[in-house]
């Protein structure tokens, strides 16, 4: 299958899923996240593929969502609240597929990975990242309880607040590690290595175990309310879009320029 925005391989038993739009470190566009979903398809029905393996080409992982093309419809004069609510659930639901995927998946993680690119490292089984990954929140703060809905079940309320509310926050992969937002941390020259040797000796493991240890996790977080807490991000996210706060950080953008308004919101 033939893909623009991502590349699915499969190699002995493991699929290797790469976002691939390197010149903008990954930047998740609505093209990139269908076509994700196409490759998450192939992956589901293909018996040969047991563990899969999600990266990024060239710098990063994933710089979060391409705010430059948009992912709703504000282009139209229509569109309100409930429009832009129903916009970002379809994305809360296609992280919530990722993770329903009856496979494990093993996240990556090299160079970046902000904001939603965090929101699809959070929604895999196993998060492998390079000591020297940054690993954080947008640096302007257009939006309000998308991002931090995921982090609170890494690495607790408050640890995700003192992230969430600082605009730019990261951490190193090492303090992911620390913190409990990833699995482990590896040298980055190492990271390749140790990712591809725990996928083969998972795939040693009966398919029909692997789906149901994962249903079986799964399920307990959604009893103590996962699925219900990052829905609800899209909620909160929708109504600051359009509340007084949105308004403040157009003002900065429009004063500054965006690369000045980050400047001026990580300014310490």
């Amino acid at each position: 299958m033939e893909f623009t925005n991502v590349r699915l391989e499969k190699h002995e038993l493991i699929g290797t899923l790469t976002l691939n739009r390197p010149e903008k470190l990954n930047a998740m566009t609505p093209a990139l996240i269908a076509e994700m979903g196409e490759a998450l398809t192939a992956i589901e029905r293909d018996a040969e593929i047991k563990v899969v393996v999600i990266r990024g080409a060239g710098r990063a992982f994933c710089a979060g969502y391409d705010l430059t093309v948009g992912l709703g419809e504000s282009g139209s004069e229509r569109h309100t609240v409930d429009d832009d609510q129903r916009s970002l659930r379809r994305y809360v639901e296609h992280w919530l597929r990722l993770r329903d995927l009856p496979k494990p998946v093993i996240s990556m993680v090299h160079g970046y990975c902000l904001a939603g690119g965090t929101q699809l490292a959070i929604s895999t089984d196993i998060i492998f990242v390079a000591d020297n990954a940054s690993i954080g929140f947008p640096s302007i703060p257009a939006g309000a309880g998308y991002v931090s809905a995921f982090w609170h079940w890494m690495v607790g309320p408050h640890r995700t607040k003192y992230m969430a509310f600082l605009p730019g926050s990261r951490i190193s992969g090492k303090e992911a590690e620390t913190l409990g937002f990833a699995t482990r941390a590896f040298p980055a020259e190492r990271l390749e290595e140790e990712t591809y040797d725990y996928a083969r000796r998972v795939t040693k493991v009966p398919a029909q175990k692997l789906r149901l240890e994962k249903l079986a996790i799964n399920r307990a977080a959604d009893i103590q309310g996962f699925r219900t807490a990052v829905l609800s991000g899209a909620e909160f996210d929708a109504i600051f879009h359009f509340g007084p706060g949105n308004e403040e950080i157009r003002a900065v953008q429009k004063e500054r320029g965006l690369r000045g308004a980050i400047e001026w919101y990580e300014r310490k």
